[in-house]
């Protein structure tokens, strides 16, 4: 891959906070201070484009793709920044929805370098974020939607003055470093809140919810909540999509027949954050119009996410990596795959040692799964699969446990266990789903488009294809 893989070296030479487990989450690692500085050598390249901005815990990422998809569609050019990515580091960085190109990000590095270089204790997230705003301003992108990395307060995206703010549901991740109770977590994801600008809150818990009226109270900025100032009903769903309305309280006024294809209904409070967000650039004089909304929705891609690679037997894979999005998971399976006589379902489950493994294990094991086949990804934080064997067996003794040391070997039994009418599902961390996408096609390359992401895999010897 040439310039392209030594522009990739030279971004995670620095420090890496998403392959370093306890890395710190203060202003002295995380410094908002240095991220300016870095963008002042780079010209203030985040001042060429207009900004949403969207946190929380989970969702985010499903709503920023559903936002940045809506503000297409209606014809604007969209930039949109998203982590970690699933197959190449070239999701992180779209314009006009298409990944940033390989020659353009090493041009783009040759370019920032120099800045970079001239700013002391960078770390790989800020380089990736400036970056991305720099390639945002030379492709004049008119809105660039920014899903934040870690917390929100000293997150690198924090430095852009938003039309409009997010906050999807919030949640228990990354405890160790931005609080160990809802209350601490809220208060950093509030952090991206500015003053005068609206913000849209999925529904919380009542002290997470305290905090964000107690911040947008204090800079005066407008919030809007999901569940009260709009509120949504599912219509139907298949294998293919959802279908619901959603409707704004203060007037009464009804969208009905909206469609996604994210599945689960987890991701009808994303897509409702997502339209309530729009809402509110529309009354800023922002022409989206209905039927930019609809299909812009409608052609909303975000894979990896409750996401069905194949149907006899079933094989979903999904990114669930906390025991909230865990129990999330396991009602969308619910949902989708109902219980009846001689269904059975297979969890492929691996995790990154940092996460809470016994919520997101207690969240299946203790809900009807039939069958646990622990494995591991070749992540640096990935948790030991005998470990989380040993997890398994303490919780719930009865479910039968295996550890296989790779996904193919995992696909393989769960393959040879499962009939036609079972499901096979593989969660505990995007890294593992990754993986099981990868393993997938090579076997059957049939059930993936000509342009999905698994095709340009970045793993070292495990490409599918050369792209």
């Amino acid at each position: 891959m040439g310039r392209y893989q030594d522009a990739l070296d030279f971004i995670f030479g620095y420090v890496n906070y998403e392959k370093v487990p306890r890395y710190a989450y203060t202003a002295l690692t995380l410094n908002l201070d240095r991220m300016h500085a870095l963008l002042v050598r780079l010209g203030n390249p985040q001042n060429r484009f207009q900004a949403v901005h969207i946190a929380g815990t989970k969702g985010k990422g499903s709503t920023s793709a559903l936002v940045e998809s809506v503000l297409r569609t209606a014809g604007y050019r969209t930039g949109l920044y998203t982590s970690p990515h699933l197959h190449t580091f070239r999701e992180r960085i779209r314009v006009a929805g298409a990944l940033i190109p390989k020659q353009d990000l090493a041009d783009l590095l040759a370019r920032c370098r120099p800045a970079i270089e001239a700013t002391p204790d960078v770390i790989a997230f800020e380089i990736i974020t400036a970056l991305a705003f720099v390639y945002f301003a030379q492709r004049e992108v008119e809105w660039a939607v920014l899903e934040v990395g870690l917390g929100g307060r000293l997150d690198a995206t924090n430095v852009v003055k938003p039309a409009v703010c997010g906050i999807t549901s919030l949640s228990y991740d990354h405890v160790e470093r931005l609080g160990h109770d809802l209350t601490q977590i809220a208060r950093e994801k509030a952090g991206i809140i500015k003053p005068g600008v609206p913000v849209v809150s999925e529904p919380q818990e009542p002290e997470a919810m305290a905090i964000l009226r107690q911040a947008a109270a204090e800079t005066g900025a407008r919030l809007v909540t999901v569940g009260v100032d709009w509120t949504y009903d599912v219509d139907g769903f298949d294998r293919e999509a959802q279908t619901f309305s959603v409707r704004r309280t203060a007037d009464a006024h009804v969208l009905p027949d909206l469609h996604i294809p994210l599945l689960g209904r987890h991701q009808l409070a994303n897509a409702a954050t997502a339209i309530a967000m729009l809402a509110e650039l529309s009354a800023q004089g922002l022409a989206v119009g209905d039927e930019a909304l609809r299909g812009g929705l409608a052609a909303t891609r975000w894979p990896g996410r409750f996401e069905t690679l194949a149907r006899q037997p079933a094989l979903v894979v999904d990114g669930a990596h906390n025991a909230d999005s865990a129990h999330k998971l396991r009602t969308a399976l619910r949902d989708w795959f109902p219980p009846r006589s001689g269904r059975r379902l297979a969890l492929i489950f691996g995790s990154s040692g940092d996460k809470d493994i016994t919520g997101m294990l207690e969240a299946f094991l203790n809900n009807a799964t039939d069958k646990i086949i622990l494995t591991r990804s070749g992540h640096p934080r990935s948790a030991n699969p005998h470990r989380l064997a040993e997890d398994a067996h303490r919780i719930n003794p009865s479910v039968p446990v295996s550890v296989r040391d790779t996904l193919d070997d995992a696909l393989d039994e769960a393959v040879a266990w499962a009939g036609p009418d079972d499901v096979i599902c593989v969660t505990g961390s995007l890294f593992v789903v990754a993986q099981a996408r990868r393993a997938w096609a090579k076997r059957n390359p049939a059930a993936f488009a000509a342009n999905d992401w698994v095709w340009q895999d970045e793993t070292p010897g495990e490409a599918v294809s050369d792209g």
